[in-house]
């Protein structure tokens, strides 16, 4: 018994040993505790009751302490600028002197004329002399967590501090603290952590506190990464940030990250590819802020790194979108994600929360210091990026057809309008003599006619334009962070060339974002309603028309009443189908036509002078189908969030979320139990988003029959990216259709066998594509592209393609000749072999049912829309073929 009480004793004693070692408010990484403040003003660990650092504050009481900052101190303005779909406040603190508090609004329209190019000689002067502007956002990555206590702590600093420093640094700048740009999927990581900690602070990375579960706490509500979202604007979040950001135009702008607790601190400059637009002088600016921050970390001997890892040539990120705006744009990286309170890392050092809090205060104290110092140079930097006589591109402007509401140039439109960009629109023809086709970057001679939205690069935004609508950004290197093109006219698979010569252009400004065609025609007696699928909501409005409980048929042939062409896929709502509402059928028909932002044509007879007639077989009934997307590992939690996105908000057709370990196909009802199981059979479409070779553990053997069996009896399987593996490239046992993929052709050179180490990520970075745009032809004659032009730009990330075969319809494919398959980006030439006339969609028909293939995202990010109507269609229409 006194040897059990002996080793009881000594393991207490050790436990205690052991966790006495982590102090997680130390005295190192105390915050500047040498100065006096305010005492009427209250410090973050006053109103929170525990020290930053050692807990993890939820976000309402970050908005609190912000709320009341806001109220105590008459250097602070608590703003909400914007609010999430969970229906969290954004909050942007603005913080100077009081002085300058006194003329803000002044302050900002003097600021505004320089950044409109409407600054006057007279005024430049005192425009030279006002404070610098600088803009902070903090936690746009939800699990990255510091920043939001560090973006606290330095309000308070800024408001409370008494000293010298602190009020020079008020006197000569505006601070712009966007405390929590992702307040949703930062609680999603708080709470979750906060659940999982335990008393004894767990620092072994095996610990199920550094572990989140799927999806995580990194993006937003439909788990979209909102640090891509800057330029595009698809959700609340960037979009009130960009809106609210563009209300200053600052000099500085610092976006505050954390990446794995492993790493040290990164801060600027950093590695190539770069945006070769940006004005030169850039990169001698953000050596001169890395400077600045580098000296505050070695007076405290903090590791940190430069130069390497991270590169800020997309233009959504928070670090470059200010760039491409005229500022000097810039990331910090605090190592920590999964560390939560303390880690211990793998050279032994325990990383503790307060450390990664203080390592951010630190650099923005540094970053506002260095700001102050080089104000006026910095607006005079500012005044050159917005001047177009500085523009880098050759392109002067930029004509994008109209496609009167069947494609995506409005949501152009709108994207250009957000970001200041002015838009023209041709009131007379004009023949230009070389333009330059975005299809194969060519110049012909072009006629646009009156009606044309032109763009002209000589603008303030010119930087933004040039970044975003250019065909092919210069890229220096191909080992990039992201994606290697974004160009919009590719992206929403536009009609639009560009000129590099003066012209005489009849223009008028388009002042205003031009409605969507929309409404009905109706008539007498009508026989049926048309909606032509082609236009941009029609699944929108075939949503709303299942809502209501309207039989629907969807045209496999074109037909024409004389009057006018309509495509396949054309929506055929016929009276004498629904004579249930026959009193309500007319005004239901305006309603969804205002609703969903579309025209629908009243028709009196079903005979048509072309074509089908309305009610032959080639008109296919068309059912609201239960469809159910699996979610959980192995599932890509991006992709499930952007179809999750597609059909919740804009097409507004229920998609169940599934966690595939509920699925199974038995038969127990579907709410049998109460953790029931999932019943395959209650579904008529199955969206699996990627999962690669986990789906092999999701569909085991026996599982895998079933699922065929599911197909074969009438299902829709739509496997999308690597879910697409699971299909194809399987053995002569495989119980699936025979389907090949193409591979990236393997190098058995003497050269890659003794390539040297420190050659061998740039190699294979070579191998690599990262995001480009490839020439595709569509047979949007298949239900799977009704309503898609019949050629397209599909975003691509890999030489995997589908090979043509008998047993297949093959819907998208490259072009054939692999020199034309490159648009924009990069690939190399081997992997352009490879992939050229293979395809990117096909449907494999399995008894009743289909296989859906789409190896490239549809729908990356919500912004690549010229290949997104196929998902849609995949759900709700092709089932009915």
């Amino acid at each position: 018994m006194k040897k059990m009480l002996a080793i009881g004793l000594f393991m207490a004693l050790l436990l205690n040993s052991i966790t006495a070692q982590v102090e997680l408010n130390p005295a190192r990484f105390a915050f500047n505790p040498e100065l006096n403040y305010d005492a009427s003003i209250t410090s973050p660990a006053q109103f929170l009751g525990y020290a930053l650092g050692t807990r993890f504050t939820i976000y309402d009481q970050v908005v609190d302490y912000c709320a009341n900052l806001g109220q105590q101190s008459a250097k602070v303005i608590y703003h909400e600028y914007g609010e999430t779909y969970e229906h969290r406040p954004l909050v942007n603190l603005i913080v100077t002197s009081e002085a300058n508090m006194a003329r803000l609004e002044e302050i900002r329209a003097l600021h505004l004329k320089a950044a409109n190019g409407t600054l006057s000689p007279e005024e430049k002067e005192a425009w030279l002399q006002l404070p610098v502007i600088v803009t902070m956002s903090f936690n746009i990555h939800g699990n990255e967590a510091s920043s939001t206590e560090a973006a606290m702590q330095i309000a308070y600093k800024l408001a409370a501090a008494q000293d010298g420093e602190t009020q020079n640094l008020l006197e000569h700048g505006i601070y712009h603290l966007f405390v929590c740009i992702n307040p949703d999927g930062r609680d999603r990581y708080v709470y979750w952590y906060n659940s999982m900690r335990r008393n004894i602070t767990g620092i072994e990375p095996a610990d199920l506190e550094h572990y989140e579960p799927w999806p995580g706490g990194r993006t937003n509500h439909y788990w979209f990464d909102v640090n891509r979202d800057w330029v595009w604007g698809v959700h609340p979040e960037a979009r009130g940030l960009t809106a609210e950001y563009q209300r200053w135009m600052g000099q500085v702008h610092v976006d505050y990250h954390e990446q794995g607790y492993n790493s040290n601190y990164f801060t600027v400059p950093g590695t190539t590819p770069r945006n070769k637009f940006l004005p030169d002088r850039y990169e001698a600016w953000a050596d001169t802020f890395g400077r600045a921050n580098v000296k505050a970390f070695d007076a405290h001997k903090i590791n940190y790194f430069t130069r390497d890892a991270f590169d800020f040539f997309y233009p959504g990120y928070g670090s470059s979108y200010p760039s491409v705006m005229g500022s000097i744009g810039m990331l910090c990286e605090q190592g920590g994600i999964g560390a939560g309170v303390a880690i211990k890392t793998d050279d032994d050092y325990v990383l503790i929360f307060k450390q990664r809090v203080w390592d951010h205060y630190t650099t923005a104290l540094a970053t506002m210091g260095r700001s102050v110092a080089n104000r006026v140079a910095l607006r005079q930097y500012s005044l050159s990026a917005w001047d177009p006589a500085n523009n880098k591109s050759p392109e002067k402007y930029y004509f994008l057809r109209d496609d009167m509401g069947k494609g995506y140039l409005h949501d152009v439109l709108a994207i250009l309008d957000r970001q200041g960009i002015r838009v023209e629109r041709l009131t007379q023809p004009v023949t230009v003599p070389a333009a330059i086709s975005y299809r194969d970057g060519k110049s012909t001679k072009a006629v646009f006619d009156a009606g044309t939205y032109v763009v002209r690069a000589d603008q303030p935004r010119y930087l933004m334009i040039a970044t975003i609508l250019d065909r092919q950004m210069e890229i220096e290197d191909s080992v990039m962070y992201d994606m290697a093109t974004w160009s919009m006219p590719l992206a929403y698979n536009l009609d639009a060339y560009t000129c590099r010569q003066m012209l005489s252009l009849k223009t008028e400004p388009v002042s205003a974002l031009p409605a969507l065609p929309s409404g009905m025609t109706d008539v007498t007696n009508a026989y049926a309603y048309l909606i032509d699928w082609d236009q941009r909501y029609a699944p929108t409005a075939l949503a709303l028309l299942w809502e209501k409980g309207y039989q629907v048929r969807s045209a496999q042939e074109p037909f024409s009443d004389g009057r006018t062409t309509y495509p396949q896929g054309t929506l055929v709502i016929l009276a004498g189908r629904n004579l249930g509402k026959a009193d309500v059928i007319a005004a239901d028909m305006k309603s969804i036509a205002m609703d969903a932002q579309v025209q629908i044509q009243a028709i009196g007879s079903g005979r048509m002078v072309d074509g089908m007639d309305l009610a032959s077989r080639y008109s296919h009934p068309i059912e609201q189908p239960n469809v159910a997307m699996l979610v959980d590992d192995p599932f890509s939690s991006q992709t499930v969030g952007q179809i999750s996105w597609l059909f919740d908000q804009e097409t507004r057709l229920p998609v169940q979320r599934v966690r595939a370990s509920v699925l199974s196909q038995t038969s127990l009802p579907k709410f049998g139990q109460r953790y029931g199981y999932v019943d395959l059979n209650d579904y008529d479409v199955l969206i699996l988003a990627g999962g690669g070779n986990g789906l092999n553990e999701v569909f085991a053997k026996e599982d895998a029959g079933k699922l065929k069996a599911w197909i074969q009896a009438g299902g829709t399987v739509i496997a999308t990216e690597s879910a697409v593996n699971y299909f194809t490239n399987n053995d002569e046992k495989s119980i699936w259709p025979k389907v090949t993929m193409t591979k990236s052709p393997k190098d058995t050179t003497k050269t890659l066998m003794y390539l040297p180490y420190s050659e061998r990520q740039d190699y294979f970075g070579k191998k690599r594509i990262p995001g480009s745009a490839l020439n595709g032809l569509v047979d949007n004659t298949n239900p799977l592209a009704f309503g898609v032009k019949k050629e397209v730009y599909s975003l691509n990330f890999g030489p995997e393609a589908i090979k043509p075969a008998p047993e297949l319809q093959t819907v998208g494919y490259y072009v054939q000749d692999s020199s034309q398959v490159l648009v924009s980006g990069y690939a190399d030439e081997a992997n352009l072999k490879v992939l050229a006339g293979n395809a990117f969609a096909a449907v494999v028909p399995l008894g009743r049912g289909k296989i859906v293939l789409l190896p490239d995202n549809t729908q990356y990010r919500m912004f690549w829309r010229g290949t997104s109507r196929m998902m849609q269609n995949a759900v709700m229409v092709l089932p009915g073929f």
